[in-house]
């Protein structure tokens, strides 16, 4: 056997290593693909209605009195 096939650990973190790389490739790939055919997505420019809030003192009543 030669050396190098003896050393079965080193073809092993090799091959993990070129997988990883391919797989990021990939990622890439698909991604530059999808993001090209996407169509752009409206943006809402606000509530077609008005909000008003009301807020209440709880500290004051409606009939207090003044001293």
């Amino acid at each position: 056997m030669s050396y190098w096939t003896s050393l079965w650990y080193v073809w092993l973190i090799l091959l993990t290593v070129f997988l990883l790389l391919l797989c990021g490739i990939a990622a890439i790939c698909v991604r530059f693909c999808c993001r090209k055919k996407r169509f752009p997505v409206e943006t809402f420019s606000g509530h077609p209605y008005d909000q008003t809030v009301i807020t209440i003192d709880s500290d004051s009543t409606p009939h207090s009195t003044v001293t």
